[in-house]
């Protein structure tokens, strides 16, 4: 389980502030395909962040798990993303000049996994994204699809128990963004916790809990539909 409760982040851009996040309360359980949606500038990536541990709160408590995430230092933060959290982003985030298998056993051995079994283990991942003919492959031989797959192997190595996915299908045509959203889905039956942020109204259809997002608040559907209308 994943809770917040009055979250509040603000970022300080010269003598200006920017609420990106308001008093937000939100209840994420295990195991359900959870997707954030709403305009640019909403607040979906920063919440994102925060339960990641990429960022900390202004104001308020996140909690996993009954962990409070507020409260631990970078270093533990650090640790409990290394082992609990994976994420892919909408640019792929791969190291050019390494290999597919390469680019997914690198987080492995920044955490000291041993060369050999950060192999073993990257092969596997890149084995249940079918990409297991194309590990040798180097970014610029690879499709967009391919680096998505690529992406959440890389996601998946640790095994973690959060997966989150910033716009993953925002560079992949249709046909190849819906299976990356499937791929995504199906981490559910794993006993994972998929956590989408979207554009796209098609993948909020298919959530198990949607969360609409305007000016850094949850708001309901039908107020957030109203407000693009009048934008």
């Amino acid at each position: 389980m994943i809770s917040l409760c009055k979250v509040e982040k603000t970022y300080h851009r010269g003598p200006n502030e920017v609420r990106a996040i308001r008093e937000l309360d939100l209840d994420i359980s295990t195991g359900a395909f959870t997707v954030i949606m709403g305009p640019s500038g909403s607040g979906k990536s920063t919440l994102l962040h925060l339960i990641g541990c990429l960022d900390t709160p202004t104001a308020g408590d996140i909690q996993l798990d009954g962990t409070n995430l507020s409260h631990l230092s970078s270093n533990e933060r650090a640790e409990l993303r290394a082992r609990r959290i994976g994420f892919v982003f909408q640019s792929f985030n791969q190291i050019p000049n390494l290999s597919a298998v390469e680019n997914v056993e690198l987080p492995m051995l920044l955490a000291h996994v041993s060369r050999a079994e950060a192999r073993t283990r990257a092969k596997a991942a890149l084995d249940q994204v079918a990409l297991g003919e194309r590990i040798n492959h180097r970014p610029s031989e690879l499709s967009g699809g391919e680096l998505q797959r690529v992406a959440i192997a890389r996601a998946l190595v640790n095994n973690p128990d959060i997966v989150l996915a910033d716009e993953p299908t925002g560079n992949l045509d249709t046909e190849t963004g819906e299976q990356v959203i499937s791929m995504l889905m199906h981490l559910k039956e794993k006993g994972k916790t998929p956590i989408i942020v979207t554009h796209n109204p098609e993948v909020g259809a298919i959530a198990d809990f949607l969360v609409h997002m305007r000016d850094g608040k949850r708001v309901e559907p039908l107020e957030q539909i109203r407000q693009e209308v009048l934008v």
